[in-house]
């Protein structure tokens, strides 16, 4: 199969496969007359697993350390459940952050509604963002750490 038949096959761009050649995910076979990469049905295999792996957050560095794992026929298994689980407390740390954002974001609408826009005069702006308050030092943090999920006794 050529570049473009596989990702057709994968629902992905050619320039995808390529990137994931580059990156040592995807290993061809060189056409011996013409140069052009071919893959066969285990590279179609591997590159929707490489997708399944994107979609749970991994990295091109981490997908090519499972990859190698079980191309040396170990296991990647015990890796990829303790990367997902150091990691999970990042994501809810950082929708926290979000959340606190979007806060942040309806409270300026909720208050900026009302007013008129001003134009810039040397010493103003923007009106509306030099009417929000300044955050205090660590104020994001503590908003973050209100919304960060409770851990259980």
């Amino acid at each position: 199969m050529k570049v473009s038949e596989l990702a057709k096959g994968a629902g992905v761009t050619a320039e995808t496969v390529r990137h994931y050649v580059r990156e040592g995910l995807l290993h061809p076979e060189r056409h011996p007359d013409n140069g052009y990469q071919l893959f066969a049905k285990s590279d179609l295999e591997r590159l929707r697993f490489i997708q399944r792996a994107r979609t749970l957050g991994f990295g091109v560095a981490e997908i090519r350390d499972i990859l190698d794992h079980a191309d040396h026929g170990d296991s990647p298994c015990p890796m990829v459940r303790d990367l997902l689980a150091s990691r999970l407390p990042q994501i809810h740390a950082r929708i926290a952050e979000l959340q606190a954002l979007a806060e942040r974001m309806e409270q300026a609408l909720e208050t900026w509604a009302g007013m008129p826009d001003g134009t810039p005069d040397g010493h103003s702006l923007c009106r509306l963002i030099e009417s929000f308050p300044e955050p205090l030092r660590g104020d994001a943090k503590r908003r973050a750490d209100e919304h960060a999920p409770k851990e259980e006794p």
